[in-house]
Parts: structure tokens; C-alpha cells; sequence
């Protein structure tokens, strides 16, 4: 999410999206039981409104779990963090309610699966906090550029400086005043996010594709666009 300006919409992912999004491609997860914080190097995967998660076989949170016949009341933190290096690089944060259960043993033997079914959610960013239901997520798919976004922004801000130089052609020349570094944040199907990192703050405008990109072949399409309306200094849909 981005910064707006303006009355114009700017299209974005829905809250369920993002929720959807960021659970699809954590790989590190909180989880609140009795009391205690259980730390979980985990990947999650999303079956409508369960979560499913593994767990060490020796973990407190398994044998919780397998004691509690009608689900253990859980509360699951998820961090969303930028993958390319800036100033305040925490995107959002999900706090997630539901009952967890003991599903099976993983076929290493060494670990377990854990079934969570969701409740409730809330997602906490700069710019605002949305709240969802389980139909809410069930009802939504990841975003198509989720599972890529990290590899993607990092080789363009590692690799394309020449790129983001001039995509900075598209932005308000007030918001260049001081010339501040940027570097780009976010990306989904809808556009990209651009940081502009400021000596005594930041500000995140969001560069609009012209039309969402449906997988990553698509969003080098998009970029190309983007570029190209850059150089001829074609108004480009900005929030």
C-alpha cells in the first residue's frame, strides 16, 4: 500500500489479498498459546480458511496442541518486511486468531503438522489496519506475483538503478525536492511501489501498471510500459 494523493482510486490488493499473499510466502511465524511465544521456522500453506504449518516433534506447541482435543486458541504473528534494504523496512503486521490443531506426523519423522483454522485477522501497515473474516480469506487468491515479488524487486534495485532513475521522471517533481534515495518497496499485479527516503522521513508512492500484470512474464511487460511512458513523459495513474 502506498501513499495516496489525490480523490482518484488507486487499485491495489484488497486486505484479504495481502493476508492471503503474506501467509503464502512467510517462511518465519510467532505463535501466542497458554501464555507463551513459540518462535516457528515454517513454511505456511493456505486451504481456504485453515493454515497449514509444521512444528518441530519436540516443540511445547506440539504437545499443546496434541493435548487439546478441541483445539488449542492460538494466536499467530506474522511480520511482512521488505526484501530490498531501507529505512523502516517492517511493510505490515498480521495478527491472526484461530484454533490450532495437531494434524499428522511429516514424513521426516522429525516434525508435525499443525492445522490452524483462522477466525479472525488483522492487518496493521503505515498506512491504515484492515480486518477480515474467515470467509474473507477464503474467498481470495494470492496475489499472482507474491511468490516472486523478493526476487524480483531486489535484482531491480541491485541490478536497474538506470530503471529506477527514470521511472523518479513519473513522480511529482515536488516529491524529488532534497533529492531523496529510492529504492522500490512493493509490487503486486496492480503497480510498484517506489520508497522515497528522505533525510527526516519517507514516502511511498505507488506507479500504476496500465494494466495488472497476470504472471511475471506480464509484469516485464508492465515495467516496459512503465519505462517507456517515462521517457516520452506519458501521465502515468500515481497514488
Amino acid at each position: 500500500m502506498s501513499e495516496r494523493s489525490g480523490d482518484a482510486e488507486v487499485p491495489e490488493p484488497t486486505t484479504a489479498e495481502r493476508v492471503h499473499s503474506l501467509l503464502s510466502t512467510t517462511s518465519s511465524l510467532t505463535v501466542r498459546a497458554l501464555g507463551e511465544h513459540h518462535d516457528l521456522d515454517t513454511p505456511v500453506s493456505v486451504h481456504g480458511s485453515r493454515l497449514r504449518l509444521r512444528a518441530p516433534l519436540d516443540a511445547p506447541l506440539t504437545a499443546a496442541a496434541a493435548g487439546a482435543t478441541e483445539g488449542l486458541a492460538v494466536v499467530v504473528d506474522v511480520t511482512d518486511v521488505s526484501p530490498v534494504a531501507v529505512r523502516d523496512r517492517i511493510r505490515g503486521r498480521l495478527t491472526l486468531a484461530g484454533r490450532l490443531h495437531l494434524a499428522h506426523l511429516a514424513d521426516d519423522g522429525l516434525s508435525v503438522h499443525l492445522r490452524v483454522d483462522v477466525a479472525h485477522a488483522v492487518l496493521a501497515t503505515p498506512y491504515g489496519t484492515g480486518a477480515l473474516t474467515a470467509d474473507d480469506l477464503a474467498l481470495v487468491a494470492p496475489d499472482p506475483l507474491a511468490r516472486h515479488e523478493a526476487a524480483l524487486l531486489t535484482h531491480l534495485a541491485d541490478e536497474h538503478a538506470d530503471a529506477i532513475d527514470l521511472l523518479t521522471r513519473l513522480l511529482d517533481p515536488a516529491l524529488l525536492a532534497g533529492h531523496p534515495d529510492i529504492r522500490p518497496l512493493a509490487l503486486d499485479r496492480y503497480g510498484l511501489v517506489l520508497r522515497l527516503d528522505h533525510r527526516h522521513g519517507h514516502r511511498d508512492v505507488r506507479l500504476v501498471f496500465p494494466e495488472p500484470a497476470a504472471d511475471t512474464e506480464d509484469f516485464g511487460h508492465r515495467m516496459h510500459e512503465l519505462l517507456a511512458a517515462a521517457e516520452l513523459g506519458l501521465p502515468v495513474h500515481r497514488g
